[in-house]
């Protein structure tokens, strides 16, 4: 038997894109320590922000602070993180809704355990020290000390 052919193959995006004034303002928004959404006609909060209303299509314009503190709507346990991943113990992706928002946002979480985890948890943003206006200015959330 013959061995198969093959060929490497490398996949990349060779082009740069813009952020526009939705996403460059939510960007600039984390490089200076605020998390920002847009309020849509009928009045729900999205966070992330998104450039059109999913339900008019209408630009969006109004821009509302949110908290930095939420509770996670769901969540899944990574026990061995891979190279990229920022965390390099073992973390959770979840979905997290600010306080404010109406819509949650997929970010990870830094728990001591997957025992620790549990959907409706509450945690708070951890700033990276030297931030540049990237999503990785938050550097996870991490869980809310219990009072």
């Amino acid at each position: 038997m013959s061995e198969p052919l093959s060929a490497p193959y490398l996949l990349q995006f060779t082009y740069n894109r813009t952020t526009g004034p939705v996403i460059g303002r939510f960007l600039t928004g984390l490089r200076d320590g605020r998390i920002e959404g847009v309020r849509t006609k009928s009045g729900k909060v999205l966070v992330p922000p998104v450039e059109y209303d999913p339900e008019t299509s209408e630009a969006t314009t109004d821009f509302v602070e949110v908290g930095q503190a939420g509770v996670v709507t769901t969540w899944t346990w990574v026990p061995a993180p891979r190279e990229l991943h920022v965390l390099k113990t073992p973390f959770a992706f979840a979905l997290i809704k600010l306080d404010g928002a109406d819509t949650a946002m997929v970010h990870v979480v830094d728990a001591p355990s997957e025992s620790a985890m549990r959907t409706g948890m509450r945690v708070k943003v951890r700033w990276a020290q030297e931030r540049v206006g990237y999503i990785t200015d938050i550097v996870c959330f991490e869980p809310e000390a219990s009072s």
